[in-house]
């Protein structure tokens, strides 16, 4: 059988690194986007997202990659994906109309076998009420992680597939297209496809509040949660990649809207909801974290406090900043003297608040420096660069991305989430 060709309908975060995931593996692929601009910026290699990897992908893999803003090139394909990143409100909820308006611009111009699948994240029940060919139609759980985008595009653990009908076979070029990646292939209906990739992310949020728990109670009483997390890892019921990294609440807004989706679904069928919304619960407080470490140690302390901060994308390795802490922290510091850096990411002018060139320069007279997205650079800052420079001794290390010991050796008081002080026999 001839190689498939495989089309991407929108060019988003999601669409965008699976076209290009799917080039890796020698098909032929074709993005398409309205947005004839975009289209001309991905083309030229100048991405709209940061992405390990992404930029020379697109480079290498080029001759197999085609974008375009003209929907009717999509006939060509013998599957095609909606690949649209679906937006969310401050509340999680998701904007489906994007999904509508796009297959109704792309589904004239498919050729009259082609497969249709949806990648994009949508609730239980909207594929079956999508307006297509049953036969022809399947809902494919995305498995999107902003900052691992092209490498679990690239080296996905299981495909699960929603079905009209789950006994019947894929269709052969459906089936051919996905055996190339050589991993599980999980065909059932809909619904059930639907809501697994929001089960993978609940069960994903208990092990984050978990987490998140039981590192702040280790700090109440002198344990380290570093020290424990290897036990847990080591127990076959948790697992070595279970997520115990402690950080600051839930953020980017997929693991939000997902559990959006479960307590509005619950609340129409009345079952429970209790352990959902102590997950935003706990989120909700695990963002103020950094906020109240640096209130007790400094804005209670300091006259006119200057604060620097490290990072302001919501985790390392992308530029998104949706329901970013670091955000979230500056508007809280309203009024607080802030210098702020970020390697990708560019603020706006923003009163009070001053973008440094370089990270060592949010020490400048800062009276604390805060970390609030563990990128890999901000490791090998020297602390005795920070500590001259700083005119406090504070530093605010959520992640524990610092050597708390060389920062202890250059008179820097580092405080992270998980790490308690040690305790002597009295203070016991």
């Amino acid at each position: 059988m001839k190689a498939p060709i495989v089309g991407y309908a929108g060019l988003t975060h999601l669409g965008l690194c699976s076209a290009v995931g799917t080039a890796t593996k020698g098909f032929r692929a074709i993005g398409f986007s309205p947005d004839a601009s975009l289209v001309a910026s991905i083309a030229a290699v100048r991405p709209p997202i940061v992405e390990p990897g992404l930029d020379e992908a697109l480079l290498t893999h080029k001759a197999r990659l085609t974008f375009t803003a003209e929907p009717e090139r999509l006939a060509a394909c013998d599957i095609v994906f909606i690949a649209i990143d679906v937006p969310t409100d401050a509340n999680g909820t998701s904007n489906l109309a994007v999904i509508d308006a796009m297959l109704q611009s792309i589904a004239p111009h498919l050729k009259a076998d082609a497969t249709l699948a949806i990648l994009s994240q949508v609730p239980p029940g909207f594929t079956r009420r999508t307006r297509f060919a049953a036969e022809r139609l399947y809902y494919q759980v995305e498995t999107l992680i902003f900052g691992r985008a092209l490498e679990r595009a690239t080296a996905p653990e299981r495909f699960i597939v929603g079905c009209a009908d789950p006994a019947a076979s894929l269709p052969a070029a459906y089936s051919a297209y996905l055996g190339a990646f050589g991993c599980p292939i999980l065909p059932m209906r809909y619904e059930s496809a639907e809501l697994a990739k929001i089960a993978i992310n609940c069960f994903l949020v208990a092990s984050v509040s978990t987490t998140n728990t039981l590192a702040e109670l280790s700090e109440c009483i002198g344990a380290d949660w570093s020290e424990i997390v290897p036990a847990l890892k080591l127990d076959a019921r948790i697992g070595p990649s279970a997520y115990l990294k402690p950080g600051l609440g839930i953020a980017g807004g997929n693991l939000e809207r997902d559990l959006a989706t479960v307590l509005n679904m619950a609340n129409r069928a009345g079952t429970s909801t209790e352990v959902i919304a102590a997950y935003l619960r706990n989120s909700s407080h695990m963002k103020e974290w950094a906020y109240a470490k640096l209130k007790r140690t400094v804005l209670d302390v300091v006259g006119r406090p200057r604060v620097g901060i490290l990072g302001l994308a919501y985790k390392q390795d992308t530029n998104s900043t949706k329901n970013s802490p670091a955000l979230a922290l500056i508007e809280r510091l309203r009024g607080v003297d802030l210098t702020v850096h970020d390697p990708v990411v560019s603020l706006g002018a923003v009163a009070n608040v001053t973008v440094a060139e370089a990270p060592e320069d949010v020490a400048d007279g800062a009276d604390a420096i805060v970390l609030m997205t563990p990128w890999p650079q901000y490791r090998n800052l020297d602390p005795t660069v920070l500590a001259d420079r700083m005119r406090g001794r504070i530093v605010v290390d959520p992640y524990g991305v610092f050597n708390a010991d060389s920062m202890g050796g250059a008179g820097l008081e580092v405080h992270s989430i998980g790490k308690g002080a040690l305790l002597d026999s009295v203070g016991r």
